[in-house]
């Protein structure tokens, strides 16, 4: 009889804890339709339809997806990307034109034309649905006082929210190298990327939680930022699979945004602006080492 009481009390302490742990993230998904160069057998379609399998297999409710129009025009025929997330009922919102660097653009009136320039593959698939929201490319909110003061007082007039991000996993490093291994057929160099993306993963997670705490107290409401690229397609299932393990609890962008610590939503991510703003340190805590040697990779 002991032993069993033992046992109720491990697994009620072993459901306290994962209670504990538990957070709530949103996923968005930038670049759609078209991010990164190809690898072979694959196509722009069958990575959305693999990105949307999983999110539905994780039971993800929303996966906001941003887009960069111009890659319709680059590859015609990528617009069933599009199609195929708002058919899956994920929404879309703008991320510019071209991807346009608010801080690179010659002018700020350039940047807006390339705002109001990517809204029409949107709306036109989100009638009736909410879709402005604005995601900076590069992550840029201008760090010119009077470009970042303008963009907001244009995008504030236009009706947009800004997209903020508080964790990636910089996908977006490996897509380009895992396309030259796959036509190289170098296996083994593509196993090593694995095992050192996956580390990432488990290290951001990590740092994503140690950062929140030090800087809020608690662990706020996470937005990941990840792209729709051929890697992020492959090694989606395994990271929604460490996010499932670390107490991840999905939600809208909507709702994560909700939370006072996205109260001021600008470029950068949010717990890095918060922790300057409130002159917090978190550059002890332990970050992903760095991918340098990702673009030396199957050259």
């Amino acid at each position: 009889m002991k032993s069993i009481w033992i046992g109720i009390l491990t697994l009620a302490a072993a459901h306290c804890a994962c209670a504990a742990d538990r957070f709530d993230i949103a996923i968005t998904v930038d670049d759609l339709p078209v991010h990164g160069t190809l690898a072979q057998g694959m196509t722009r379609l069958g990575i959305a339809e693999a990105h949307i399998a999983t999110f539905k297999a994780h039971h993800v409710p929303e996966a906001f997806g941003f887009v960069n129009a111009r890659g319709i025009e680059r590859e015609p025929g990528s617009e069933a990307v599009l199609d195929a997330w708002r058919k899956a009922g994920y929404p879309l919102g703008n991320h510019t034109y071209s991807h346009l660097n608010l801080d690179k653009a010659p002018t700020l009136e350039a940047w807006e034309a390339d705002v109001i320039a990517g809204e029409p593959a949107v709306s036109t698939r989100m009638q009736g649905a909410d879709w402005r929201y604005l995601r900076f490319p590069n992550l840029s909110g201008g760090s010119d006082k009077s470009r970042h003061d303008g963009a907001r007082a244009f995008l504030e007039a236009r009706g947009y929210r800004i997209a903020d991000v508080s964790v990636s996993f910089d996908d977006f490093a490996y897509t380009d190298a895992y396309r030259r291994c796959v036509e190289k057929g170098d296996t083994q160099t593509i196993a090593a990327m694995k095992a050192q993306y996956l580390k990432g993963v488990d290290d951001n997670i990590a740092r994503m939680k140690a950062v929140s705490q030090r800087v809020y107290g608690r662990v706020i409401p996470q937005v990941l930022l990840t792209h729709i690229g051929g890697w992020s397609a492959i090694m989606l299932p395994e990271v929604m699979a460490k996010l499932d393990a670390a107490g991840a609890h999905y939600v809208t962008l909507a709702q994560a945004q909700s939370d006072p610590a996205y109260a001021e939503t600008d470029g950068g991510t949010v717990m890095s602006r918060a922790a300057a703003k409130k002159g917090i340190n978190i550059s002890d805590i332990p970050a992903a080492q760095p991918k340098n040697n990702i673009n030396l990779l199957c050259r």
